[in-house]
């Protein structure tokens, strides 16, 4: 790495935990995917010499808005929340999903980057949605996606979250790397 090279900092939020599991299928908890999936992608990214902050590293609650706080502080270049999606209707949808405050710059960037990474590892790509709603994307100084990797209910997604787990951490970190590296 030479003179230019610039150490970031990237804060990786595991979605809900605790007393909050998020959604749940079967006795799968998105609280333990979004974990597991979240402590993957931070080595990754460690491993690439990037400064890795977490929101948690172990089944515990923070409120979304401690957890932009918590990014706030850590004066990161970039706030990536993981998720799983999940509809009422078990077995009907299925894909990825990335959001984002607004679908301009940094934010938009990396999650078209995540995205793309997850397609072609077999996850259809719903694409890109603003949602300047969640605290998580509106409370933090720096851009911020929250990407919801496949639906807890649909068996394609599951199979596919089980069976390609490390090949999603490596496409999720790879979205991440190519945004702010280039």
């Amino acid at each position: 790495m030479g003179a230019d090279f610039i150490a970031y900092t990237i804060v990786l939020d595991a979605g809900h935990g605790g007393a909050n599991p998020g959604a749940i299928y079967g006795g799968r908890q998105e609280k333990e995917d979004a974990l597991a999936l979240t402590l993957a992608v931070g080595n990754i990214l460690s491993n690439s010499g990037v400064d890795v902050v977490y929101t948690r590293t172990d089944d515990v609650y923070e409120t979304p808005y401690m957890k932009a706080q918590e990014a706030n502080q850590a004066g990161a270049d970039l706030f990536v929340s993981i998720h799983r999606n999940s509809s009422q209707y078990p077995e009907t949808y299925s894909g990825i999903e990335s959001l984002v405050y607004s679908d301009t710059g940094l934010s938009a960037s990396a999650a078209r980057n995540i995205n793309r990474g997850l397609e072609e590892i077999g996850f259809r790509n719903i694409g890109v949605t603003e949602r300047p709603n969640l605290i998580v994307l509106n409370s933090t100084d720096m851009p911020a996606v929250l990407v919801e990797v496949g639906f807890i209910n649909s068996m394609y997604d599951n199979n596919l979250f089980d069976s390609r787990f490390n090949d999603i951490a490596e496409a999720i970190a790879n979205g991440i790397l190519q945004t702010i590296y280039g």
